[in-house]
C-alpha cells in the first residue's frame, strides 16, 4: 500500500493510475491526514456465492396478477412509487 498526498497525485496522476491498474492500493492523504483509499476495481467488486445451487424454487411465493390492460414495467413502477 502506497501513500501519496493530494498535491503528488495532482503532479503526476497517470504513474498512480498505472500503479491501481497493476493492482496496488493508494492511500490518499490531504495535510497528512488519510482522506481516501484507492483500489483497483477488480477487488473492489466480489460476487457473493448463493446459498445453494440449482432453480430458485418459487412455490411458496404468493401469485401475483397483473391488472387487466397493465404490462409488467407499469406493475413495477406502480408498485416502486414512480408513478
Amino acid at each position: 500500500m502506497r501513500t501519496i498526498s493530494v498535491g503528488e497525485l495532482r503532479q503526476n496522476p497517470t504513474r498512480m493510475l498505472e500503479d491501481i491498474a497493476a493492482g496496488e492500493v493508494y492511500v490518499l492523504t490531504r495535510h497528512n491526514h488519510e482522506v481516501a483509499r484507492i483500489v483497483p476495481s477488480a477487488s473492489s467488486t466480489s460476487l457473493i456465492p448463493p446459498a445453494r445451487s440449482g432453480p430458485a424454487r418459487t412455490s411458496g411465493l404468493p401469485r401475483v396478477d397483473l391488472p387487466d390492460g397493465m404490462s409488467m414495467d407499469e406493475f413495477l413502477d406502480d408498485l416502486s412509487g414512480d408513478r
